[in-house]
């Protein structure tokens, strides 16, 4: 699943008449990146969420004869539901017993996807995290077996611990990529508009809820100004 719904409003001028997801990074759109990326490693079909100028991302699939992978449309036109909402509101294009990649259209990584998928398989966790040990405000604690034990502001001093005091925890950074089991849809039971985060948090003290550290290699946030004009100067004409 490609979460593309968001309004990109951290980026200004550039989503005012265009939706983030068909922002270019280099000589492509966000969104075309990402579904070739997935396609080339191994992703059957996508589900993507949409909300703000919608009928564009609608419009540039359909003249692209959707790049040659079954693509389903989440409509949230009429209220957007954050993350959590989002996955919510997509579960019945997402019924099977095969895990689903969740990935925000704006990331641009060299995660292998894969990797994080089998590895996800393997640990028979309910969703797996991709993690970095970078700078941010916001950060996920794990314990010393990269088990998600809570969340923490940095900025604010806000701490949320399910558990209570679990010693030696560890910060570290969400990607924006995660891997989940079909088994999480009736765990959830946030309604309307709300952050998957929040569901994970209230959900990892009885379930296995797991981080994938890629400290190396490319990451780029390309909904942020900066972290767009970062992706332009490193991908150039490509």
């Amino acid at each position: 699943m490609i979460l593309a719904a968001g309004r990109g409003t951290r980026l200004k001028s550039l989503t005012e008449n265009t939706p983030k997801a068909l922002v270019k990074a280099g000589a492509m759109s966000l969104l075309e990146r990402l579904i070739m990326k997935m396609k080339v490693q191994g992703v059957s079909s996508i589900v993507i969420n949409l909300h703000h100028q919608s009928g564009q991302i609608v419009d540039f699939l359909r003249h692209n004869n959707n790049f040659d992978i079954p693509i389903y449309i989440s409509d949230e036109t009429e209220m957007l539901l954050d993350t959590g909402g989002g996955i919510l509101h997509a579960a019945p294009l997402l019924q099977g017993d095969e895990p689903i990649i969740v990935h925000n259209v704006d990331i641009l990584s060299d995660l292998d996807l894969g990797k994080i998928y089998r590895e996800h398989i393997e640990s028979n966790a309910l969703v797996t995290l991709a993690v970095k040990n970078r700078k941010t405000s916001r950060y996920l604690l794990f314990d010393e077996k990269l088990h998600m034990r809570g969340w923490e502001n940095q900025n604010t001093g806000k701490k949320i611990i399910p558990e209570g005091d679990v010693p030696a925890l560890t910060p570290f950074a969400f990607s924006g990529i995660h891997v989940i089991s079909p088994a999480l849809f009736p765990l959830i039971s946030e309604k309307g508009a709300f952050s998957i985060i929040d569901t994970y948090l209230r959900l990892c003290k009885d379930h296995h809820i797991k981080g994938y550290r890629h400290d190396q290699g490319l990451w780029i946030d390309a909904g942020k100004p900066e972290g767009l004009e970062m992706a332009n100067m490193l991908l150039g004409g490509l």
